[in-house]
């Protein structure tokens, strides 16, 4: 399952530099799927919308900091856990109860994100 940052967040922003997947954005910051990833070509989102590389996307928060799904591996194929969470202050790094998925998943997520 994907991250998510819950409303606790106190926007200390330890939890970004952390990331492999570069999938953690400030609060307000557009996305984009090419953003510390190798990816090049269309991506399909969870949504089902297919969007350029370099596409950017509005924020998933504009008052905390956030992970977007479709880039984040809880670290799989970098660490034995989200790094993230690791490092966050006050625990609001949690799994998201709305994503959960497999490692086999997370791990084939993360080859496509860096191929």
């Amino acid at each position: 399952m994907a991250i998510m940052i819950t409303d606790d967040c106190i926007n200390c922003g330890a939890c970004e530099p952390e990331c492999p997947n570069t999938a953690i954005y400030e609060g307000g910051v557009e996305w984009s799927m090419a953003e510390g990833t190798t990816i090049s070509e269309p991506y399909p989102l969870e949504t089902g919308e297919v969007v350029a590389p370099e596409a950017e996307k509005a924020p998933v928060s504009d008052e905390f900091y956030y992970i977007v799904p479709d880039k984040c591996t809880e670290c799989v194929g970098f660490h034995e856990e989200p790094q993230c969470a690791a490092v966050c202050p006050v625990d609001c790094c949690v799994p998201d109860p709305e994503r959960e998925e497999e490692q086999e998943v997370l791990a084939a997520r993360q080859v496509r994100l860096h191929a």
